[in-house]
């Protein structure tokens, strides 16, 4: 029984196309990383020309953006993490089947990367995740063990884990983000795909681009390790802020009052440029550092312990919440992480400690875990992320008391955000079809 199981053609064809698959995500994954630091590096060159053209390319780009995304790429629009989630869902049917086609992805990763090109402050992890997913339910037509939906459901629960591996370089993160977010019950026949997809798409990305931490190895001393009162305080701190801005993108996609709503609802291609006005405006006033995915702030702040100013975190926060709600593609992940590494670095300076660097790292695990309600997930992408496990106790004290927080001021973001796509009477984003 054992070598028939060996030697059978339609295993190894079937296990030869999930290998596959996770090489292309941890391969889609680098290409996006390359896209979207190119993208910011051209709009670098042209801040170097001159600090007002994002005055030009947030405003046109976004209504350009917002236009393609739903005239051409539906299912595109914000996270994709939402996506990904909703598709996993039994009774996703002919929605979630149309959120998972290639043209989707390929459009994603194209309109993401114009969008940080226009100084949208957007992450590449979060649709990193819808990418991975569209990728493994792609392949997986071809596979045997995918002709039920319970198992097409389980690959593609694979590559949307196999994506935050790849896309972090976080493998154990990915696994724990499948189990956290992704689907909340684990199935037992999904965990060797979804840990075989995982190792697999690590192992591309690191062949492609070599072996490393994403925020570095920052140096924390041994009192960073500990757990104090301001430890307490910055989680609070930080699940306040999480649940507050998770809050606020809830309300903000649900209803606009007055005469936003009115325009988002009627012209909202116009909508978007209004929000790319917005953006451009926050990074005028704060020196363009609101531009980008915000990798660059964190990694000055814990790397090289750059002290920002305290508009920092607040003014990031906000150019994220217009990103979002201007209906581009626009994840949440890397721009929440610079969040709270500014929170971090804002409450260490307020409080005399003698270095910020814990605090922002803590920080970065707090107000994830306050945004995502996710605090295994929270805690291991930045555990992971930076090599600092000896603060898991404090990281896991902070991850834990700021998602507890956060779910006194707002529902489960990703969730609720998935259930909008399932609803009969919303559609998930508005119709461009005026401008």
């Amino acid at each position: 029984m054992v070598l028939r199981k060996l030697l059978s053609v339609h295993r190894w064809h079937d296990r030869l196309l999930l290998w596959a698959a996770a090489a292309g995500v941890g391969g889609a994954a680098v290409l996006f990383a390359e896209m979207a630091d190119l993208a910011q590096g051209l709009l670098r060159r042209l801040l170097g020309v001159s600090p007002w053209w994002p005055w030009l390319t947030a405003p046109f780009g976004f209504f350009g953006i917002a236009w393609l995304t739903q005239r051409f790429f539906r299912g595109a629009e914000g996270s994709g993490i939402p996506q990904s989630i909703f598709a996993l869902r039994p009774e996703a049917g002919e929605e979630g089947r149309r959120l998972l086609r290639p043209s989707v992805a390929i459009g994603r990763m194209l309109l993401a990367a114009a969008g940080l090109f226009c100084g949208g402050s957007i992450g590449r992890e979060g649709p990193t995740v819808h990418v991975g997913a569209v990728i493994v339910n792609g392949v997986a037509r071809f596979m045997r063990q995918a002709r039920t939906d319970a198992h097409r459901r389980a690959l593609v629960l694979a590559g949307g884990a196999a994506g935050v591996a790849a896309a972090f370089n976080t493998p154990l993160a990915g696994i724990v983000f499948a189990i956290e977010e992704l689907a909340k019950s684990f199935e037992e026949r999904a965990s060797g795909t979804t840990l075989t997809a995982v190792v697999l798409a690590g192992v591309v990305a690191i062949a492609l681009v070599g072996d490393y931490t994403y925020f570095g190895q920052p140096a924390v001393t041994l009192r960073g390790h500990g757990i104090s009162f301001a430890l307490f305080l910055l989680a609070l701190s930080c699940g306040l802020a999480g649940g507050a801005f998770s809050q606020a993108t809830l309300a903000s996609v649900a209803r606009l009052p007055g005469a936003l709503g009115r325009l988002r609802r009627e012209r909202p291609a116009l909508f978007a440029g209004l929000c790319g006005l917005g953006v451009a405006a926050l990074g005028a006033a704060n020196g363009g550092l609101t531009y980008g995915t915000g990798y660059a702030e964190a990694h000055s702040i814990i790397e090289s312990q750059v002290h920002l100013s305290w508009a920092y975190a607040p003014a990031r926060a906000a150019a994220t919440l217009l990103s979002y709600l201007s209906g581009i593609p626009a994840g949440l992940l890397a721009p929440s992480l610079s969040v709270g590494a500014g929170l971090g670095q804002f409450l260490a300076d307020s409080l005399g400690q003698d270095s910020a660097v814990p605090f922002a790292i803590l920080g970065m695990c707090g107000f994830l875990a306050g945004v995502t309600q996710a605090p295994l997930t929270s805690l291991v992408i930045v555990m992971e992320m930076t090599a600092q496990h000896a603060m898991v106790l404090p990281l896991m004290i902070t991850a834990a008391l700021a998602t507890a927080v956060s779910k006194l001021v707002s529902p489960p973001l990703y969730q609720t955000l998935a259930n909008r796509y399932g609803a009969p009477n919303a559609p998930p984003a508005a119709q461009y079809s005026k401008v």
